[in-house]
């Protein structure tokens, strides 16, 4: 599965919508999508989201996506 993950990079920091962030990463569920994203950052994750293969398209339709690997 695909998961977009929502992120402030600053975790001391109050999140702001204007400051979030995301990255798109591939894991079997959304347990091992957070842990995956707790194991190799310090962010302050807002939200995981598992997405649609529409949603993927779509996603994939805009020049900044980008899969992360760790």
């Amino acid at each position: 599965m695909i998961y977009k993950v929502y992120y402030q990079e600053h975790p001391e920091r109050n999140p702001k919508r204007e400051t979030t962030l995301s990255l798109y990463l591939t894991a079997e569920s959304l347990p091992q999508a957070r842990e995956i994203i707790e194991e190799n950052t310090d962010y302050n994750v807002e939200f995981i989201e598992e997405l649609s293969d529409k949603a993927v398209t779509y996603e994939k339709a805009n020049p900044n996506f980008k899969m992360t690997t760790f």
